[in-house]
């Protein structure tokens, strides 16, 4: 599935022959990080994947190697090489917007999204919305279903699209990686989550998942 609006990601090019993520810019005034990119690129591997983490991982000050490693592999194929981020930055992003969406704190959702948000209605209406728009209609962009699908978020469930960001529920939630690096919401899509719905209610059905009440 399609990101309704797709933003590419810069990354490095031909990832499949690994790029070296020291440079002197980098290193010349920081003997501690100097060495931390060295390690790093001294694990440097033929695995597309993998050089994709060095590069991200060359951008960070303090990057979470092994959770990193044991999570890069999603549905979609690899979040770091399809993001450009690291598996732990999105795991900080959603286990934020979890926290937000439990607290019912208003102000601590709108820190997690990007503006303008796209926002597709359960009639598969497009608005960009503004800062004030937003926060005029949050209640209805927001309401409980919404919320408890956030709830619920988990890396797990994540699938990437290669340049377009990372998704959930067959597109009902869009990440995508910012100009800082940090994955904010930039789509909210109430019709896919109403499909999600359905599709996971047939799935139960089949037994092959959990009801859906």
């Amino acid at each position: 599935m399609m990101n309704p609006r797709p933003l590419p990601l810069l990354l490095c090019g031909a990832l499949a022959v690994a790029c070296s993520p020291v440079t002197n810019e980098q290193t010349a005034e920081d003997p501690a990080r100097q060495r931390l990119l060295q390690t790093v690129e001294a694990e440097s591997s033929p695995d597309p994947a993998d050089n994709c983490l060095l590069m991200v991982w060359s951008e960070q000050e303090e990057p979470d190697i092994e959770f990193d490693r044991a999570h890069d592999a999603v549905k979609g194929g690899a979040v770091s090489c399809a993001t450009g981020a690291s598996p732990s930055q999105f795991e900080a992003a959603i286990s934020a917007l979890r926290e937000a969406a439990s607290s019912g704190n208003k102000a601590r959702l709108l820190e997690h999204l990007g503006i303008p948000l796209l926002y597709i209605t359960d009639e598969g209406e497009r608005r960009e919305l503004t800062e004030d728009q937003v926060d005029e209609l949050f209640d209805e962009v927001f309401d409980a279903r919404m919320l408890d699908m956030l709830q619920r978020l988990d890396l797990s469930q994540m699938t990437v699209e290669k340049d377009q960001g990372a998704f959930f529920e067959l597109g009902s939630l869009w990440l995508v990686v910012d100009d800082s690096g940090q994955p904010r919401v930039m789509t909210v899509n109430r019709q896919a989550l109403a499909e999600a719905a359905v599709a996971a209610r047939e799935q139960a059905e089949r037994g092959e998942g959990t009801r859906l009440d």
